[in-house]
């Protein structure tokens, strides 16, 4: 039972990987969103820069876990 349910969370195509880097993508904006507000001005700008350079890492490193054909 525990894998049909691990199963769920595996991302096995491209086009899932790339389904959630969409999901971080956008969460990350809304936060960035929300460091604007909170910090306004140059602190808040910088915060919300860093949001979306998160998702580049991670979905950079999501990517890379697939393997390439020869």
């Amino acid at each position: 039972m525990l894998h049909r349910i691990r199963r769920l969370f595996t991302i096995k195509t491209k086009f899932e990987a790339f389904l959630v880097i969409y999901g971080l993508a956008c969460g990350a904006t809304e936060r960035g969103v929300h460091y604007l507000g909170k910090f306004p001005g140059w602190g808040g700008w910088m915060l919300f820069a860093l949001c979306p350079i998160a998702v580049f890492m991670a979905g950079a490193k999501i990517l890379d876990s697939f393997d390439v054909p020869d």
